[in-house]
């Protein structure tokens, strides 16, 4: 039996199908684990009992259940969320959307799949393109969803040493060179994997980029506005026909409905909605059809800000407090200053050992973490450039108390490899 290029990609040890074994293993496994490494939301009851409502009104209408269960949605997606998403984002920021600029998916790592292969590849002339990632490190996620082995560039950030422990990346647009093989530009809003949150100035000089070129600027904002709003700075929702913006239900409390939003002008909903229909038939209606009147209402936005972000907010200081107590001076480490999502980003400057070594130490000991090399797909390891080796992301969405048991024992394998050198 011969396997094809294809199936050689997709049965290889991707990033990120080390990262979900890991968690699934963790998770459904006797043996028990500290989970610290995928971005699996926390579970907030507030959110779970509002989802609980919802979901027994379903049950409880026969008409409702049988959408629910027994129908095929359209390949764009379940057609009465797509109309309520559409008046509360043009209620909410007078976007100017129509049913045709936005369509669904099962889960947004499906639609980074179509959307990355749309804008990246071979074109009928015989010409190539790529996606630009203008931030580096960048979500693991997105490094094997290119058919293509050149599927992506990246560029090194500015790093910003903001004080004794604390750092940040910023896009370096003196090195963001494009050309005519750039097909789409790509960020993530928070960035996954290290909580940056590129301002409004940012954006907006990419998305000039972007029109100067006449190609796609993709905003992942699945941890982003204007919902779960993991984000602890101020910044401006951002869309217009430029713009492909990707949401997702799933860090509001939804990761097993596998629902990725895409709003993006009318062309792009086409194609992607193909792509839908040949890859799925149809998109899933549980995560839609268990959010509708949530959407319909607004309460998705103000369970957002006023719920999910806070929460999330006060378990990020609590893990700071944490790691500033077990790591004070006692070994070279900084933390990129933690502005969104459900991460911390910890970089070891002079790491004895590798970020993967680290993991495999931590892993012995019950703690699940991810090496933070697998965060810089599109940019070759030439080994000139060992910060890529010295960094760590940290998960801290679980139970406060066993995430500063996994940063104790993180933080004593850290300065043991520091002191066996």
């Amino acid at each position: 039996m011969k396997f094809t290029e294809f199936a050689d990609k997709f049965s290889g040890q991707a990033g990120i199908n080390s990262l979900m074994d890991d968690l699934g293993k963790a998770l459904s496994g006797d043996q028990p684990m500290i989970m610290m490494g995928g971005g699996n939301p926390g579970h907030l009851e507030v959110v779970q009992a509002r989802l609980r409502e919802e979901l027994a009104a379903i049950a409880a209408d026969p008409l409702a259940f049988q959408r629910l269960v027994g129908v095929y949605d359209a390949p764009q997606g379940e057609a009465r969320f797509i109309t309520a998403l559409k008046d509360l984002l043009n209620a909410t920021y007078g976007w100017g959307l129509t049913e045709a600029n936005i369509a669904l998916t099962n889960g947004s790592q499906a639609a980074f799949f179509i959307l990355f292969n749309l804008f990246a590849g071979q074109l009928s002339d015989g010409s190539r393109r790529q996606i630009l990632l203008p931030l580096a490190p960048e979500y693991l996620g997105y490094a094997d969803a290119g058919l293509d082995a050149d599927t992506f560039r990246s560029v090194k950030p500015v790093i910003e040493e903001l004080d004794n422990h604390t750092f940040k990346y910023r896009v370096d647009f003196e090195q963001l060179q494009l050309d005519e093989q750039v097909g789409a530009i790509c960020v993530s809003r928070p960035t996954n994997p290290t909580g940056n949150v590129l301002t409004d100035e940012e954006v907006q000089r990419l998305h000039a980029l972007a029109c100067q070129w006449d190609i796609p600027l993709i905003l992942d904002g699945a941890y982003g506005s204007p919902f779960p709003e993991l984000i602890y700075t101020e910044v401006t929702p951002f869309w217009d026909e430029q713009v492909v913006l990707c949401l997702s239900l799933s860090k509001l409390g939804l990761p097993a409905a596998r629902t990725g939003i895409v709003i993006a002008r009318p062309e792009i909903i086409r194609a992607l909605s193909g792509a839908n229909a040949i890859l799925n038939l149809a998109t899933g209606s549980f995560g839609p059809q268990l959010m509708e009147p949530l959407v319909r209402s607004g309460e998705i936005l103000s369970l957002s800000r006023e719920q999910v972000r806070p929460w999330y907010e006060a378990k990020m200081h609590k893990a700071v407090a944490v790691l500033k107590q077990e790591l004070a001076e006692d070994c070279p480490w900084k933390l990129h200053q933690p502005e969104g999502a459900m991460f911390l980003w910890l970089w070891f400057p002079g790491l004895p050992i590798t970020s993967h070594e680290l993991y495999l130490r931590l892993k012995a000991r019950g703690v699940l973490v991810v090496s933070g090399h697998y965060f810089f797909p599109g940019m070759p390891d030439d080994g000139h450039w060992c910060h890529r080796h010295e960094c760590l992301r940290v998960t801290y969405s679980q139970d406060d108390q066993l995430v500063a048991q996994g940063l104790k024992i993180l933080a004593e394998e850290v300065k043991r490899a520091f002191d066996e050198t």
